[in-house]
């Protein structure tokens, strides 16, 4: 089998997707996958064939994203069509994931990422700029996403400074509810939209998470750590200006309208497959991989 690796040794293994620019929040920090702007979406076909083609060049793992992807009504259809894979996740905000787990879970998704950066109903609203009761829509949708089997459920807790910092203890106990079913992942803001206010010290964060560990696990992806405190699991994702982190992608994303994009955090390399055939996808792929450079380079 022919695989894809760029020109500094990196093996593409995993694929994440955007399958829409929409999203029924609108979170203060919100990158948008690094895609600016609101595009017409990919149809079912389109997906599939890209996943396809890129599971024949041993990509194995594929993450599905937004906008918050629930939003397409037919991503059932989608997935109950996609190659066998190793690993099918989807990213989501959760507020539409209660009346969908169980669906999503007959049509092949393995398991789900859930955003949630405060336990706190009045400062979820404030971060993510919506109403009353969507704090405990989200709660309802981690819940259904445990009884469907969509785990482990890995939460995305954002870290924001004098916002939210204060919280990881408050996290680790209510994913540890779920007798390990729920993992905790603290995320370093990258700051897309200027909010320096908000920027934690990672290194900081790291040590405090180390005081306090029983047991510390490194993952083989990005050499993460992962800290076992009191028997809950928790993940620093440290995605900015951290070599190591980009020595060890093998990642390729692809964007809601059909852009092979080699790297989140550049924006002048993508390659269109939109409207590609599917005789035509390998030599694209093959020319996207071609131009993925270390965004963080020593």
């Amino acid at each position: 089998m022919e695989v894809l690796t760029d020109p500094y040794g990196r093996t593409v293994r995993s694929l994440r997707m955007s399958i829409t620019d929409r999203c029924n929040l609108n979170c203060i920090y919100c990158h948008n996958e690094g895609h600016i702007g609101h595009s017409k979406e990919m149809s079912v076909d389109t997906i599939v064939n890209i996943v396809d083609v890129a599971s024949q060049f041993g990509v194995n793992r594929l993450k599905l994203s937004g906008g918050e992807p629930l939003l397409r009504k037919d991503l059932e259809d989608a997935l109950v069509r996609l190659p066998e894979m190793r690993d099918v996740s989807l990213t989501t905000n959760a507020v539409l994931l209660r009346d969908r787990a169980s669906s999503l879970r007959e049509a092949g998704l393995n398991r789900v990422n859930i955003s949630l950066d405060t336990l706190d109903p009045e400062k979820y609203n404030m971060i993510t700029n919506c109403g009353n009761g969507t704090f405990d829509k989200v709660l309802d949708g981690i819940h259904a996403a445990v009884d469907a089997g969509l785990t482990p459920v890995k939460l995305n807790m954002v870290l924001l400074k004098d916002l939210n910092d204060n919280e990881i203890a408050d996290m680790l106990e209510f994913t540890r509810n779920y007798g390990g079913n729920v993992i905790l992942q603290l995320i370093e803001l990258m700051d897309f939209r200027d909010l320096p206010q908000y920027r934690i010290n990672a290194r900081e964060v790291e040590q405090s998470l180390l005081n306090v560990s029983s047991d510390v696990k490194v993952r083989e992806l990005h050499k993460r750590k992962k800290y076992i405190i009191d028997g809950a699991e928790v993940e620093f994702v440290r995605p900015v200006d951290n070599t190591e982190f980009c020595a060890n992608c093998n990642r390729l994303r692809v964007t809601a309208d059909g852009q092979l994009k080699p790297c989140l955090l550049i924006n002048d390399n993508h390659v269109d497959v939109a409207n590609a055939t599917r005789e035509e996808l390998p030599d694209l792929f093959r020319s996207a991989v071609s131009k993925r450079v270390p965004f963080c380079r020593n």
